[in-house]
Formats: C-alpha cells, structure tokens, sequence
C-alpha cells in the first residue's frame, strides 16, 4: 500500500504577475508525494482558473481518488484507469502521474528520461517573460532582472498598451521577442493592425492572440499573418489536430494542461508529425515542475519555462538557472 499526500502552498511572486485577463501577486499550488518506507516521488499541480481549476476543486478530487482506491494503484495504467473513473482536473493529474511516474524510477532505478524513452538533456535555455506593466518601467524591470542574460525575451501584451510595451522593449533589449497576448483580441482585422505596428521589430512568433472558440478567424488569420501562429489555450489535454494544423504554425504544450507525462509527449509527438513547430511553456510553478518539463525538452523549438524565476524564495532548488539556461539539478 502506498502513501499519499498532498499539500497547498502559497507562493509569493517577485512582482505583480499581470496577464491580458488577470494579475495576482500570490499564487496557491498543490503538491503531491507518493511513497512507501524507502521510496518516494512528487508532483505539482499549479491551478489555472482559465481552465476551471482551483486550489479546493483539486483537493476534493484528490479526497475522492483517495477515497476509491489511490493507495492501492500498482502500475501508470491503473492509476489512468482510476482518473478515468473520477474525472481529475489536468494540472492535478499532471502532479498525480508524475509523482507516481518519479516514485517508480527511484524504486526501479531508472531515470525519468529512460521511463518516457526519451533523449535528455543536460541543459536548456528559456524565455522571460515581461508582464503587462506600465511602459515606463520596462527599462528599470529590465535592469533588475538581468535580462540581458536570456536568449530570447516574452512579452505579455493586450490590445490597450502593447504597442508602447513594445517600443520600450526594445529599447531596452536586442533580444527576439515572443508575443503573448493571452486571448486578448476579439477579431483577426484589429490584429493585422496591431500587427503592422511590429514590423520594425525582432518578431519570433505570436502566442494565441485571440480566444481559442474563434476557429473560422484562425483560419482567416493564418492566411495572413506575417508571423507564425503559436496555439497555447487552443490545446489542452487534447486538440482537434485537423482543425489546428490549418489554424497555427506551433503549439505550446504545458504539461499542466497535458493532464501528465505521458499525453505531454504524445502533443508533442502529435505536433511534430503535422510538421507544426514545438514549445513547452509553463504556468506560475516551482522548480518541481520545471525539472518535468526539462525531461521532454529535448529537440523542442522554443521554451518558456522561466515561471520558478517569478516565485519569490522558490523552495525546492531542483533546476539551477544561469546565464538564461536552465539546468535540471535534482529528481523530485
């Protein structure tokens, strides 16, 4: 019989961390260990209210696993099976596999990266995201956060100031930058505007610009956007991949929608073989789930996992980040 438990914790931010459709300077994120009298494995769940997931909607789930049989799960399979019969929010079932999946390899000496069949990597480099803030103090924010140092730079928009966020960016950075605006656009014609206005800068890709139900104004876009197209809240744990291939270029897998390692790769597998671009984003975790996401990376196009770099006095020192790269130091 295996234990199981689960723990809230609040995580204070370093800033106000300001989106197109909320801000919040703490965030409450659920971990999970699992274990017998020698071994033990931990998830975490970060709840995202954009997909209906709180805090205490994820402990009454995680009370009902438990109440049906948690302790007695012996293999991934049953413990999917188990999900299936009383439905798991995905970041929950996300922390849940993925603290039995790091349980079983310390028990079975195996790494996380030979469990999955995949390639790992000793090293990755990450995207920092600006939050919306006032244009003004892009330049300070830039300054006392170093980021100078990363690769490339996000930069969380919405329709009001995003222009002016931009020309300050730029003025402050010469790194590529990653355009998040988080759904923020209702119609594809105001964005080809607000497109024009990017022109003279250095543009990797647009992130879901506008709300995934808009599928016919997807298509239109794509047609003629002169950026490529990144679908973040348009895949979850699962994606309509006819409709997506001819509405985007790339997909953003996070494995807090994936629901899990194993639908995590199997995205990102799926992508692939549609010839779409891969990036694996993250929400507003620790470095417990910034070590997961790191086991899949290999070969990925872009990351974004720089949330643990948000979390003020981050308590688990699994991935040590240094000079924008992110180097996985510790299985949970």
């Amino acid at each position: 019989m295996l234990l199981w438990n689960l723990e809230a914790r609040d995580l204070t931010l370093r800033y106000t961390w300001k989106i197109s459709r909320n801000a919040s300077d703490v965030k409450t994120n659920l971990f999970v260990t699992v274990g017998d009298d020698r071994f033990q494995g931990r998830g975490e769940a970060a709840p995202n209210t954009r997909y209906g997931e709180t805090p205490d909607l994820l402990q009454q789930q995680f009370q009902t696993l438990q109440a049906n049989g948690l302790d007695q799960v012996a293999s991934v399979e049953e413990l999917q099976h188990l999900m299936r019969l009383h439905p798991v929010l995905p970041a929950l079932r996300f922390a849940i596999e993925s603290a039995f999946v790091h349980y079983l390899c310390r028990k079975n000496g195996q790494t996380v990266t030979e469990f999955l069949g995949v390639t790992p990597v000793s090293s990755a480099p990450t995207a920092y995201s600006y939050p919306i803030m006032e244009p003004g103090k892009i330049a300070a924010f830039t300054k006392e956060h170093g980021l100078h140092r990363f690769e490339y730079l996000k930069v969380k928009v919405n329709q009001e100031s995003g222009l002016h966020m931009l020309s300050e960016v730029v003025k402050a950075t010469s790194q590529g930058l990653i355009i998040d605006a988080n759904e923020a656009w209702q119609d594809p014609d105001s964005l080809m505007r607000f497109f024009e206005g990017l022109k003279k800068y250095p543009i990797l890709m647009i992130e879901q610009p506008m709300p995934s139900q808009l599928e016919e104004e997807y298509l239109y876009l794509k047609k003629r956007s002169p950026y490529d197209l990144f679908a973040d809240e348009s895949v979850t744990d699962h994606a309509d991949w006819d409709l997506l291939q001819q509405q985007f270029h790339g997909v953003n897998m996070k494995l807090m929608k994936a629901g899990g390692y194993l639908n995590g790769l199997e995205i990102l597998q799926k992508t692939r073989s549609l010839g779409l671009k891969t990036m694996i984003g993250c929400m507003m975790e620790t470095s417990m789930a910034i070590w997961s996401a790191l086991q899949l990376a290999h070969g990925v196009n872009l990351l974004d996992l720089d949330g643990m770099l948000v979390v003020k006095d981050e308590p688990f020192h699994l991935v040590r980040e240094e000079a924008g790269r992110l180097y996985p130091v510790e299985q949970p």
